[in-house]
């Protein structure tokens, strides 16, 4: 009688083409103030969730249309204005946030907000050609983005001058979301396991929470709102309640 060997079947591990990645644009200027900002929410978003990550995060430019239609989840950061794009980088980056794309902007000025020859100053006027017809504007403390992981009330970052959200809403989902906290600041470590950037005026515990931010915003990428359904109300309200004690 021959014994047939029993082989236990091996899984297959996720190949980097089906993780998500963290694509950060760039553009001529200081692109990436916060160099190790994105690797750290990687792990962090990989460490905390069921999301499998890219630890690096991947570099686009908006003049190929298909290497962002390989990304849902873009970043866009800067400490100072920034050229604006061509109309035809304008239009390309368009139709991938309206095919589902979302897109984070990340300020680092070191005066949140200003006028021209700011960061801020040239997010607005590239939301206004992106969305022409739905205006950036605050995001209510009710949104979902503060509930698809983490249950947030202030959204913060290295600083907390803005303790609110932007962002631009297409076609009932927030497509463009824009936070002047310098979230990256808060995340970014070096080599040697130190912060990189002191967190004012919460410490710790406001680096904790830009973090947090930062999966949820993740999590709302690829998952929208399903938090919105009424299956999760009775969890999510314990959870409060949790909260509050």
């Amino acid at each position: 009688m021959v014994l047939a060997l029993l082989v236990p079947a091996t899984a297959g591990a996720f190949g980097d083409g089906d993780k998500l990645a963290l694509a950060q644009i760039q553009y001529a200027g200081n692109w990436n103030p916060r160099p190790s900002g994105t690797r750290r929410l990687a792990w962090e978003i990989d460490k905390r969730t069921s999301i499998e990550t890219v630890t690096e995060a991947v570099t686009v430019v908006l003049s190929d249309e298909a290497q962002l239609r390989k990304h849902p989840l873009l970043l866009l950061s800067g400490d100072a204005a920034f050229p604006a794009p061509s109309d035809e980088e304008v239009a390309r980056l368009r139709r991938h946030l309206q095919a589902g794309g979302f897109l984070i902007i990340d300020g680092a000025d070191p005066r949140p907000g200003g006028g021209p020859g700011t960061f801020d100053w040239s997010v607005r006027a590239l939301a206004r050609r992106l969305f022409p017809k739905e205006s950036l504007a605050k995001l209510p403390a009710d949104h979902v983005i503060y509930k698809s992981f983490y249950l947030l009330k202030t959204p913060v970052g290295r600083v907390a001058a803005a303790p609110f959200l932007e962002g631009v809403v297409h076609d009932g989902r927030v497509a463009l979301v824009y936070s002047q906290n310098d979230m990256a600041g808060a995340w970014a470590r070096d080599n040697f396991g130190q912060w990189e950037h002191e967190v004012y005026p919460g410490g710790d515990a406001q680096r904790e929470m830009a973090f947090r931010l930062g999966i949820n915003l993740a999590m709302y990428a690829l998952c929208l709102d399903y938090k919105t359904d009424q299956v999760h109300v009775p969890f999510i309200l314990r959870r409060r309640q949790w909260q509050s004690k």
